[in-house]
């Protein structure tokens, strides 16, 4: 396990605190689960197999944070992670996803984190080899000394015979000055005196591999399509396309191809198919959505219990069939999450129940919360803003009273309209500096300082009717 993975669990949360306000039981559940899965990797075997994550439900209203901390879990831990709406699986022979296919998006993912890590580990030698590449082809290396020695007798030219040749320091000489014009040529790429040169390459011609589409939506059929497309991949060779461009791009173009030489597929394969049963994290969102009211009825009904069943055995621990390999799903981590404003926990079937055994509630935000988002995170709205309006040469600020009319009309809006949490806070900046945005390009070197009597201005008419705030706000 990585060394990131080895947090203990206050530095976790404290982590998540730098992304994510409040939810103290969420981030506290989520710190417990990942330092888990270090303290599994210390126990010895066989006992190590024997032990299960505790997969985790999240409960609680749209915008309050469920989706950002397993995200940014999964960022801390260098994990493969996938999210998927349990909305979009269904019963099988109905018309949805197959549930497989989830833990096949997720070797995926997999695959490409370690294909890039890989990638990141060889550029060094990858530009060196791109490098002699473009030497080769500005200065092509010259033929054998032997071959290209005279025994024209007219001039000062000497006769040279080949014994003469062996004895002599021509090759040394030869060799001597061709090392020393590649260093000259070298030096020059490297300081981008060659910048505007063009140079032809073979290089490879993307459409070369013919597209495969089924038509068709019944599970299982995109992987096949995948599937079918890679194998058309490796059968029909990849063309080579003559191209002139300019050494900047070919050394670029030259750096990317070698990377793909250089990296060792089988060994990416084997450490991603690693990964992926040992730390890989499924987030379900919207679990509730099949849960089964506790309405007796039937029809829907049935579909939703169905998609349960089948998530069941994955979520139990089963065996996946892959493009890349078997994965087992004993040791991923699910966590699930739902409003649950309808339903309740208690609808899931019993045995998924038991696959959930923590369970944790997430508070509605309200106006404090609200401020603290939109100043204290390391990716607060209000220094994303500022940063946008800077690439236009305008300095926008905001007064600590705009703030907190900013906070207290998106509560406002939340609670007259439909709550949906944190995220209020894009449509309420994004209306409020909706003048600005669209003139920035023309007030470069301005200095704009949003007060609370703006925000007033620019939301307090949508704010007060309330028919018109629940379509723009």
């Amino acid at each position: 396990m990585s060394q990131i993975q080895s947090l203990t669990p206050s530095e976790i949360v404290s982590e998540l605190d730098k992304y994510i306000v409040g939810q103290a039981d969420a981030k506290r559940s989520v710190a417990i689960a990942l330092r888990n899965r270090w303290r599994r990797q210390q126990v010895p075997s066989p006992l190590r197999e024997e032990i299960a994550p505790k997969n985790i439900i999240m409960i609680g209203p749209t915008g309050v944070g469920k989706t950002e901390i397993a995200r940014r879990l999964a960022t801390l831990a260098q994990s493969p992670f996938f999210k998927v709406e349990a909305s979009k699986f269904t019963e099988v022979g109905y018309v949805g996803r197959d549930v497989e296919s989830m833990i096949r998006d997720l070797v995926e993912i997999a695959v490409n984190m370690v294909k890039k890590e890989e990638k990141e580990r060889i550029e060094g030698l990858a530009a060196a080899n791109a490098e002699e590449r473009i030497l080769d082809i500005l200065l092509p290396p010259q033929s054998s000394p032997l071959s290209s020695t005279s025994f024209s007798s007219g001039g000062n030219t000497d006769y040279l015979l080949p014994s003469d040749v062996a004895n002599s320091d021509l090759p040394s000489e030869m060799e001597k000055k061709e090392d020393s014009t590649r260093e000259k040529f070298r030096d020059m790429l490297r300081s981008g005196k060659l910048d505007e040169r063009e140079v032809e390459l073979d290089l490879e011609d993307a459409r070369s591999t013919p597209m495969v589409e089924i038509m068709g939506t019944t599970s299982g059929m995109e992987d096949m399509q995948s599937n079918l497309q890679d194998a058309f991949s490796k059968i029909f060779p990849k063309n080579k396309k003559k191209r002139k461009i300019k050494i900047p791009e070919a050394m670029e173009a030259l750096t990317q191809e070698e990377m793909e030489r250089l990296v060792d597929m089988d060994k990416v394969i084997k450490e991603a198919l690693q990964r992926t049963e040992q730390s890989g994290i499924v987030f379900l969102d919207e679990i509730d959505k099949v849960a089964s009211r506790s309405s007796g009825g039937h029809g829907p009904e049935v579909s939703r219990e169905g998609v349960q069943r089948d998530l069941l055995p994955i979520v139990e621990g089963s065996t996946v069939t892959t493009k890349y390999g078997m994965v087992k799903t004993d040791h991923i981590l699910f966590i699930a999450s739902g409003a649950f404003h309808v339903s309740k926990p208690s609808d899931l079937i019993p045995e998924l129940q038991g696959r959930f055994p923590i369970r944790v509630e997430l508070t509605s935000l309200g106006k404090e919360e609200f401020i603290r988002i939109l100043t204290e995170p390391e990716s607060a709205l209000v220094k994303q803003y500022i940063a946008m309006m800077a690439t236009e040469g305008v300095e926008l600020s905001f007064a600590a009273d705009a703030i907190e009319e900013l906070a207290a009309i998106a509560v406002e809006v939340n609670e007259n309209t439909e709550e949906i949490g944190a995220r209020r806070l894009h449509t309420v900046m994004e209306r409020m500096l909706d003048e600005l945005s669209f003139d920035a390009n023309s007030r470069g070197g301005e200095r704009f300082v949003v007060t609370a009597d703006y925000v007033k201005k620019q939301l307090q008419d949508v704010v007060e009717d309330r028919d018109l705030s629940q379509f723009v706000l």
